[in-house]
């Protein structure tokens, strides 16, 4: 069995691309949004979201276990979760669910590895990269009960045309 899953996290209000990924992966299998949609999620009916630490719409829940092709994946926003000890964190509550996978937003660090037979994705900031490197997004390929494949896509590669003279600007007040 395969499934392919689109996952965008930390959106921060930019949600036009959501409809766009959409639009871009027409066979895709499940959308999954793990947090900081900041936008009310039932605008969005193709999409699975948590609730981040910005998100409004407190009929999200915070955390979920799905079951996608033989796949258990937990997803979280992980702000709850320790800085120094996030990924060691998510593996735990992982392995406790019996998932072999953790996606997780809030970092707006695009990450994609295995560690102790948990792979841990995040798709990084469609809106706000933390690190150095341009917005992004992952495409993740299951197979066979297993993790295929994990593409992180980032903006410049993304197979629809925003420019950054487009991005929606933000004023921030710290």
């Amino acid at each position: 069995m395969k499934a392919t899953l689109i996952v965008a996290s930390d959106t921060h209000g930019r949600n036009d691309v959501l409809q766009q990924l959409e639009n871009a992966y027409p066979t895709a299998d499940v959308f999954i949004h793990c947090g900081d949609l900041e936008d009310d999620a039932n605008r969005f009916g193709h999409w699975v979201f948590v609730r981040g630490n910005n998100d409004w719409d407190y009929n999200m829940p915070s955390q979920r276990i799905l079951n996608i092709a033989g796949v258990r994946i937990y997803v979280s926003h992980s702000h709850r979760c320790g800085y120094s000890n996030r990924e060691q964190q998510l593996i735990k509550i992982a392995k406790e669910n019996g998932c072999s996978v953790a996606v997780f937003g809030h970092t707006h660090i695009p990450m994609a590895k295995e560690v102790h037979g948990v792979w841990l994705i995040n798709p990084g900031s469609m809106a706000w990269p933390r690190d150095g490197n341009s917005p992004a997004y992952a495409v993740v390929h299951l197979e066979d009960g297993t993790v295929h494949d994990v593409e992180i896509i980032h903006e410049e590669s993304w197979p629809f045309g925003i420019k950054k003279k487009e991005r929606k600007k933000r004023t921030f007040w710290f």
